[in-house]
């Protein structure tokens, strides 16, 4: 049984702890970001380096041990399980299994702009020759249609996975534009209520493992995590990559009001040094170190490895995020 079952167990069981908390590295940036996904090269101004760099640092986070997942594209997946990275690795190997509209960022694209459709390029008969683990993503849009639409892949989606024996975590975006919700209402309720009504129509065996959303605040995370905290168990996704305090923050806020897994992407990848930031991370949600104590604990270490931070101390260690300060 790997680290992530494990720790799945315990929280289905009721036995959560913070050495419970699941913590995933999200490098599949390639299916959204495209040439792009590879770190920025500090010799060619903007330009980026090479698919081996990207591989590289998933070799390099995957044998430090410190995640749960590891989550990649799917012919990333199939390059490095081939490899032998994961054979007796305690991280799960995950791929994306499908690949919205709103994710597509080619740079110059306007995709964000229109509601997310549905969309998938990898094939679950062949990602299952590698694990049996992978992410579906799914946005609400206000927009009768387009949502129903969207719910009706989902189900086929579930179908075909169940086919193939493949579990999956669900992750739901906030709309990338104004969806004109009604006078009153804000996003993060609007999300609630709509991943509580899609999954009402969801059996066991096809209930995702655990959900990956955008931390809309105390009030709106306490409320989808106390729902159903041993069944739906609720996750957050990263965004953009911020401060470091609001990497550290976001994490200590979310667990604190019942978040029990991470998934973050830009705030790993574009960090400096992405193996210290996950070990401070781990450091953060077993509460060994506050959120302002772990900045200045990653600014030691970039300072002991000679990398130069791109802020000073006191920049680094401020919140700028707006869901974040709300709890402050």
């Amino acid at each position: 049984m790997l680290a992530l079952d494990r720790k799945l167990a315990n929280i289905q069981a009721g036995r959560y702890t913070p050495s419970d908390f699941i913590i995933a590295d999200a490098k599949d940036g390639d299916i959204g970001f495209g040439r792009a996904a590879p770190v920025a090269d500090p010799a060619k101004p903007g330009h980026h380096t090479p698919r081996a760099t990207h591989l590289d640092a998933i070799r390099e986070m995957t044998r430090s041990g410190l995640v749960d997942i590891m989550l990649v594209s799917a012919s990333t997946g199939e390059r490095l399980s081939k490899e032998g990275l994961f054979a007796g690795s305690d991280v799960t190997l995950a791929m994306r299994l499908n690949d919205t509209t709103d994710i597509w960022s080619a740079r110059g694209g306007r995709y964000r702009e229109e509601p997310s459709r549905h969309h998938r390029t990898a094939r679950l008969d062949q990602v299952a020759a590698h694990t049996d683990l992978g992410l579906y993503s799914i946005t609400f849009s206000n927009q009768r249609d387009i949502d129903a639409i969207n719910a009706e892949a989902y189900s086929a989606f579930r179908q075909d996975a169940g086919r193939h024996g493949m579990r999956h975590f669900l992750e739901v975006f906030n709309p990338a534009f104004d969806i004109g919700l009604a006078d009153g209402a804000d996003i993060g309720s609007f999300i609630n209520d709509n991943i509580v009504r899609t999954l009402a129509g969801v059996m066991e065996i096809d209930f995702p493992k655990f959900l990956k959303l955008q931390y809309n605040g105390p009030a709106a995370m306490e409320e989808l995590a106390s729902y159903d905290p041993t069944h739906l168990i609720v996750g957050i996704l990263g965004g953009s990559a911020g401060t470091t305090r609001d990497t550290f923050e976001l994490l200590a806020q979310a667990e604190r009001y019942g978040a029990r897994v991470a998934l973050f992407g830009r705030k790993i990848h574009l960090a400096e040094s992405p193996i210290d930031i996950v070990r401070l991370m781990r450091e953060v949600v077993s509460r060994n170190l506050t959120p302002s104590e772990a900045v200045k604990a990653y600014h030691g270490a970039l300072s002991e490895h000679g990398i130069k931070a791109r802020r000073d101390l006191a920049d680094d260690n401020a919140v700028t995020e707006e869901a974040l300060k709300a709890a402050l």
